[in-house]
């Protein structure tokens, strides 16, 4: 698209998605949408961006994903996929080249049970910076935040791998980072201090160059954060 403002309310529907092509609707601050964004580029397929502004959705929005939510894809055949794992075992199945999932059923299995285990990590990334900004005491909800992350250390330290599946960078990883890149922001960082291989594995992560093409730096993060912290999230930052 020739503008990555996002689309919102009353906007004119985009046209249809160009043959061989895909479209994917997106939030540039949304970790959802980046774990899409990061299969996108680590496997080398060409697509297009449509932003959706999340408090003022389009209608015609709507009618592709009624959740409403991002990320979701859009095929040139007007076939629609969303939520985050789905499209991009979605991405991994339509563009084999370069697989991100394992070959096998137990494989995969695997990967998806991490995912699961991990599902209940996130809720902390957002529950304690909210819970701060309030004036409320985050001590207990840290200390279950870093055991959290010490039974990921583990599977790190059982593994002896650079990352969650091998010392080469798979789905699970891409699941995972967005929401590290976010950790300091998030003035989560002091919970990593005693899992000193989820540390290396987050050092790993930023030599990748997907990780590269879809982060944004500290200060960009800190003040979109702030734009939500006051109730007017910026999606528009920087434009």
């Amino acid at each position: 698209m020739a503008t990555e403002k996002c689309f919102a309310k009353g906007s004119p529907v985009p046209g249809p998605v160009p043959k061989g092509q895909l479209r994917l609707y997106s939030m540039r601050f949304c970790p959802f949408a980046q774990r899409t964004r990061l299969a996108l580029n680590a496997k080398g397929i060409k697509y297009d961006t449509i932003n959706i502004n999340l408090k003022e959705k389009p209608e015609w929005f709507l009618e592709k994903n009624p959740l409403g939510l991002v990320p979701a894809l859009e095929t040139s055949a007007g076939e629609v996929i969303y939520e985050s794992s789905i499209t991009c075992e979605y991405l991994d199945e339509a563009y084999p080249e370069k697989k991100l999932l394992p070959s096998s059923p137990f494989g995969k299995a695997q990967q998806r049970m991490l995912l699961e285990h991990f599902s209940k990590v996130i809720p902390y990334f957002y529950k304690i910076p909210l819970a701060r900004r309030t004036g409320v005491d985050v001590s207990t909800q840290e200390v279950e935040l870093k055991e959290k992350f010490a039974k990921l250390n583990e599977h790190l330290e059982k593994k002896k791998t650079k990352f969650f599946e091998g010392d080469t960078i798979t789905m699970i990883d891409y699941m995972m980072w967005p929401f590290f890149e976010r950790i300091e922001v998030l003035e989560l960082k002091h919970c990593l201090d005693h899992t000193p291989e989820l540390k290396k594995w987050t050092e790993h992560m930023l030599e990748d160059p997907a990780v590269k093409a879809t982060m944004f730096n500290m200060d960009t993060h800190k003040a979109f954060y702030k734009s939500v912290a006051e109730g007017k999230p910026d999606y528009d930052l920087g434009l």
